[in-house]
């Protein structure tokens, strides 16, 4: 197991319910509507979260940076649901890292898979987070959508920003028809492709 405390998770006295309930609303919030300032308030503020790719960080204020830094960096990619299940308070989700394709040859979009595991706090909060993902996929399909978006000429972050392909089945909460209004539009953050350079905004190796 990792260093941040899930095999030292407390049983909780909170339903599957209660648990899925809440699992839903995180879903909604982040990653299907992302915003991700209301996202990262579902965490305790004490929270550890560890990405294997970006390492460790802790609280939310590390977390908002985080988010907003890397989400900025790549603005094509959203986040469908493959699966998920839940054991006591513990919810382990599998998902696609989906970029659609810009340009009218090739496939509709482009995949690459990641799990995570979170921890449940009660209360509708979570205390942990932890994300794995394919980082040799993902810079494979980095490229070829790089190459896509210069046939097509989708050179602007609004450009790449559609979110055509959410899945059509499974729950209502795992997808949307709204046009995409990420919550770190506007703000005056680096856009951020490198564990060094979050590293260098905070102060630290996040590993």
């Amino acid at each position: 197991m990792s260093d941040i405390g899930f095999e030292d998770a407390k049983p909780l006295n909170a339903s599957r319910e209660e648990v899925e309930e809440a699992f839903a609303h995180y879903w909604k919030v982040g990653p299907v509507d992302e915003d991700w300032e209301a996202w990262v308030n579902l965490f305790v503020p004490d929270l550890s979260y560890r990405d294997h790719f970006w390492g460790t960080m802790h609280g939310r204020e590390e977390i908002q940076l985080w988010i907003d830094v890397v989400m900025k960096g790549v603005p094509e990619i959203y986040t469908v649901l493959d699966w998920y299940t839940i054991d006591g308070g513990t919810v382990v989700f599998h998902c696609q890292n989906r970029r659609d394709n810009p340009s009218d040859d090739g496939p509709d979009y482009w995949d690459f898979p990641g799990l995570s595991v979170l921890r449940y706090a009660g209360d509708g909060a979570w205390a942990s987070e932890e994300d794995f993902w394919d980082v040799i996929g993902a810079r494979k399909t980095s490229a070829d959508y790089s190459a896509a978006c210069n046939r097509a000429g989708a050179n602007e972050p609004a450009q790449r920003m559609t979110r055509k392909h959410w899945p059509t089945d499974g729950p209502s909460w795992a997808r949307t028809e709204a046009a995409p209004k990420p919550s770190w539009l506007g703000k005056d953050v680096p856009a951020v492709t490198k564990p060094k350079e979050f590293a260098a905004l905070i102060g630290r190796d996040p590993r």
